[in-house]
């Protein structure tokens, strides 16, 4: 072929002009735009041999080489696929933005649907430039009677193309690397790019250093194939031992055979994994290949507790494997990890408008050949589109949380704790999701039993209707009209209160209270229980939550009220004491008589803490949204009562001052300067017993 100078044909009217460094965000992208073309190259081959267009030589092994020369300060791709004539190397390379692969399937879309084409753009090639000076590609056509073609440039607009020396098909492009991208040149640098993002490609993918010492290993005899290169034979004669027989003899015992071995050039290994799990059929698949992907793909150890594998074929083609981990940690410190693949090219992770936002939370693998990507593949097209992908994904994952609850309860409630972060966000989150799965929300209740939302307003009902009937009977009656208009009033404003605990340990006084009052509560203690059970108050007007210390229930007082003057001679005494002026007391008649002093804040005060440390709202006084404590005394406990009657005495002030902490800490956690103080008091009163 005659040699030729010319100038890049930009076609603008469909994209920017692109050789700029801003078209990807990452620069080590560019390494998956390069195997991508070798691999497009490769199933364009392979299309044209199914079709009868073309024949595979002996031994034909379709893969990818990528071979590092820090020496040199060179990067190649070399592939054995389809290659391109100079005609092809004009229409497809020096026209920026006319795809090839676009072209290829137009041509061939009715004769094979076999395997899939990753490009879509006939830009990735460009994305060389990002790293390289200069790139030169050497190529030859699979088509009879081709000529190698020889292609350079250096970046700018000009290349020069001119007959080449490559004798076997398909295209190696050189890399000649800038000085800011010589790590590209490091072999382990280039095996992590390529396992970050080519490591489920459907062609095997070799990395190797140029000019590197050859290296060997030793099979066995029985294992050598025709393509390993034998360097030479070994035989191991058998291996023998004197040992002492039963009946005290010596004797020589072979304790290993002899074996014939042969030392071969090592095998290159494939960076690739042709044939990942999620494109199986999920019958295909057991449960330890879904553990060992698990712990090959994220790195972690634990096994996951379950996983839904995602199997779509229309109205979009989708598949995936999504895995609910086992987790530790609250739930705001959670963080997920859902990969996402055109065709087994990795796009990038967590893409929310792919993944339902909640879902972020799982780890996973989603491949959708169908995706709309942008040119440089980091971002979405078509928001329609891909919000029905999402849509899709959310009703999978609430259809196998809902057969699993229905088919398999006791595998649902012991994944229930771990699982429950997720299903509570996405309620709050996606209101369809909501609407499936809001049956299947579970409560674990003061004695571990696992209830459903409707098990639990049922329960709290008959609780109610118990304490309505006590109530009823130690009240005086009521004029007949008066019972009409609080009847009318009561059913306009009637709730179904669900008590619960956040903390077992620090709430156990109150639990111990509950208990024995014969009442029940559930139990919340992630931080999304608070956002949930407000988007349940919202849902359903009928139902309300409250902490087990909000408020003093009917069952946990004895019938009749504590003497006037003594509450307010205790409120005077305990506000003076802790030197708190506005402290709110309250003097009741508590039926468990060893409970001194507890604390009450109301829920809505309680919510509003919440919301403030949220938003780190941390400066704020919650004395403005009513945020203060009530100090509730029992009038029962001889200690109250002691302080009721010897005001004066020399010992009063520390025993408000303890009753108070105490109380506290069954209901928070004090601060420092406090605990300091509790611990040295208790130290003080310890004292006081020795005398």
């Amino acid at each position: 072929m005659a040699a030729k100078h010319g100038n890049l044909s930009i076609n603008s009217d469909n994209i920017f002009p692109i050789i700029k460094k801003w078209l990807y965000s990452d620069h080590d992208i560019f390494a998956r735009e390069m195997i991508s073309n070798g691999c497009d190259a490769i199933t364009k081959l392979r299309k044209l041999e199914v079709m009868g267009e073309y024949t595979f030589p002996d031994n034909y092994k379709p893969c990818i080489k990528v071979i590092v020369n820090p020496e040199e300060k060179t990067l190649k791709f070399i592939d054995n696929g389809i290659g391109m004539t100079a005609d092809e190397v004009e229409e497809y390379i020096t026209q920026i933005a006319f795809s090839g692969a676009t072209e290829f399937l137009e041509k061939y879309k009715d004769k094979t649907s076999d395997d899939q084409i990753i490009g879509h753009f006939g830009l990735g090639f460009y994305s060389a430039f990002m790293v390289a000076d200069e790139v030169h590609i050497d190529t030859l056509s699979y088509k009879e009677g081709a000529e190698p073609v020889h292609w350079s440039c250096d970046g700018g607009t000009e290349y020069d193309m001119q007959e080449g020396n490559k004798n076997t098909v398909g295209t190696e492009i050189t890399l000649f690397l800038n000085e800011d991208c010589l790590e590209f040149a490091n072999e382990y640098r280039m095996r992590e790019v390529i396992e970050k993002y080519c490591s489920f490609m459907p062609v095997n993918i070799y990395l190797s250093k140029a000019n590197a010492e050859q290296e060997y290993e030793t099979i066995d005899e029985t294992e050598l194939r025709d393509d390993d290169v034998v360097v030479e034979h070994i035989h191991e004669d058998a291996k023998t031992e004197e040992k002492e027989n039963e009946n005290g003899e010596k004797e020589i015992v072979e304790i290993s055979p002899a074996k014939d071995k042969v030392k071969i050039n090592k095998r290159p290994v494939s960076l690739s994994d042709t044939n990942p799990l999620w494109m199986k059929h999920p019958n295909d698949c057991t449960d330890e290949e879904y553990k060992a992907f698990y712990r090959k793909v994220f790195m972690d150890y634990k096994e996951p507790l379950f996983w839904i594998h995602l199997n779509m074929d229309y109205p979009f083609n989708l598949k995936g494997i999504l895995y609910f981990p086992k987790i530790n940690t609250e739930y705001d410190s959670i963080e997920g990890t859902i990969k996402l693949y055109n065709n087994q090219v990795f796009i990038a992770d967590n893409i929310k408008e792919v993944i339902p936002e909640f879902l972020l939370l799982l780890k996973g693998v989603i491949d959708c050949p169908d995706l709309p990507l942008n040119v440089s593949r980091s971002a979405l097209q078509n928001d329609g589109f891909v919000k029905k992908i999402s849509e899709y994904i959310a009703k999978k994952v609430a259809d196998k949380l809902t057969g699993m609850c229905k088919t398999d309860r006791e595998n649902y409630e012991r994944y229930w704790d771990d699982i429950s972060p997720f299903v509570k966000f996405g309620c709050i989150k996606d209101s369809k999701f909501a609407e499936k799965v809001g049956d299947y929300v579970l409560f674990k209740n003061l004695d571990g039993k696992y209830l459903t939302l409707k098990d639990c307003i049922e329960e709290n009902k008959k609780e109610e209707e118990v304490s309505a009937e006590e109530i009823k009977d130690t009240t005086e009656e009521k004029t007949s009209e008066e019972n009409s208009d609080n009847s009318a009033e009561e059913k306009e404003t009637e709730k179904t209160t669900i008590f619960y605990v956040t903390d077992e340990v620090q709430q156990s006084q109150y639990i111990n209270m509950f208990k024995e009052a014969g009442k029940d509560a559930v139990i919340l203690k992630h931080n999304i229980d608070s956002p949930f059970i407000s988007h349940l108050e919202q849902k359903d007007q009928t139902i309300q939550f409250k902490r087990i210390d909000a408020d003093l229930t009917e069952e946990l007082r004895e019938e009749g009220t504590a003497d006037e003057d003594t509450a307010k001679k205790l409120t005077e005494l305990f506000r003076k004491h802790l030197n708190k002026e506005k402290l709110e007391v309250k003097v009741e008649k508590l039926k468990n008589s060893s409970v001194a002093a507890m604390m009450t804040l109301s829920e809505e005060s309680r919510r509003m803490q919440d919301m403030m440390k949220m938003y780190n709202m941390y400066g704020m006084d919650p004395g403005m949204f009513g945020g203060e404590e009530t100090l509730i005394l029992n009038a029962n406990h001889p200690l109250v009562q002691y302080v009721a009657e010897h005001g004066d005495a020399e010992n009063v002030r520390i025993i408000c001052e303890q009753l108070y902490d105490l109380a506290m800490l069954s209901h928070k956690q004090l601060s420092p300067e406090e605990m300091t103080k509790f611990v040295q008091r208790s130290n003080e009163i310890l004292m006081l017993l020795t005398k």
